[in-house]
Formats: structure tokens, C-alpha cells, sequence
């Protein structure tokens, strides 16, 4: 996001700025600069995986509203063009889901939709307290944090958990501050 409110303040005449991933990684900031244009410029993304391509288009300032909500039955991690153009709201209501923080950027609906990143089921939402994560019974499992205070070498260490598996473990902050592990399998 860094790069692109910069580069808006250092070049003039920007009308469209193009992120491009290629299997979740951005690849290449592209910048479309017409003499004469004087508009908001337009944002798309592409992530390009192996089996589909993922597109997200929008105005840079559109500013919709947004809604908060606890884990439901699905969770959503959008892809890494998504996450670079910084339109975390834009997706939330395009996509109808839910974030979970304001920071957090992970959304959540009680229906399977599609959606440019991925999906995940929530099987439990677990609180981060020393007796509540004993619950925890796995020894492999795919860890990510999003808006947490500890990395995840720092909880791979701690909870003795390997990398892998079908299982993926998301610690993160909710809207109401709990710390808390969405313990999920892919959809």
C-alpha cells in the first residue's frame, strides 16, 4: 500500500495502477500514466494461480461502508494483489463478508462464496489462554497470524507444532480484542 499512495503523491496524470501476482506473490506495480488524465486512478489486481485467475478492480478512494462480525462459519484470506492495493473494505462489500478487525484482514460469512484468495471452514474458534490451547491436540499444522503479537516461529516453537497437514491455524485479534485461534481445514 506503501508504494502506491507514494507513488501517487510523486507522479501526476496516474489512470490506472495494475498489481500483478503470479500464485499469490506480487510480481510487478504497474503504473498506466496518460497526459491530461485527471480522475481517480483505477486499481486492478490480478493473481494468476494454477488453476484460475483472480481479478479485483476498483477506484482508488471509493470508501464504502464496513461491517465487523465474530468468526462464522467461513473465513476468508484474500490473495497478495488484494492485500498490496489495500482495498479491505472494498472487498467486504463486494464479497458481502464481514472483517474481523480492523487490522486483521481476514473476513468471515455463514455462506461459501467465491472469492479472490482463499477459503477456508471454521471447525472452532479457540481464545488464546494458556487452558483453552491445551484443547489444541495437533502436532502438524499451517500456522499464519494476521494482526497478532507473536510470530509464527514464536508459536511453532511454543505449541511444538510442525509444519503441514490439512490443517491451518489462524491466530489473530478480533473487533473485540480477544486473541484467538480459528482452527480450520481449505474449501
Amino acid at each position: 500500500m506503501l508504494d502506491i499512495t507514494v507513488g501517487l503523491n510523486e507522479l501526476q496524470n496516474v489512470k490506472e495502477i495494475h498489481i500483478v501476482a503470479i500464485n499469490n506473490e506480487v510480481k510487478e506495480l504497474l503504473w498506466l500514466i496518460e497526459l491530461g488524465f485527471n480522475d481517480l486512478p483505477k486499481i486492478k489486481t490480478i493473481n494468476f494461480n494454477k488453476n484460475k485467475t483472480e481479478l479485483f478492480n476498483f477506484k482508488w478512494s471509493q470508501k464504502p461502508s464496513l461491517s465487523y462480525s465474530l468468526p462464522k462459519k467461513y473465513l476468508y484470506e484474500p490473495n497478495a494483489a488484494i492485500m498490496k492495493s489495500g482495498a479491505f473494505e472494498l472487498l467486504a462489500e463486494e464479497y458481502n463478508v464481514s472483517k474481523l478487525h480492523k487490522h486483521t484482514h481476514l473476513y468471515t460469512n455463514n455462506k461459501l462464496i467465491p472469492f479472490p484468495g482463499r477459503r477456508f471452514i471454521i471447525h472452532k474458534t479457540i481464545t488464546y489462554h494458556k487452558k483453552e490451547i491445551k484443547k489444541l491436540t495437533l502436532d502438524k499444522a499451517n500456522i499464519t497470524t494476521r494482526n497478532f503479537p507473536e510470530t509464527v516461529a514464536q508459536l511453532r516453537k511454543k505449541l511444538k507444532i510442525k509444519d503441514g497437514g490439512n490443517d491451518y491455524l489462524f491466530f489473530t485479534i478480533l473487533e473485540n480484542s480477544d486473541k484467538v485461534i480459528l482452527v480450520c481445514s481449505k474449501v
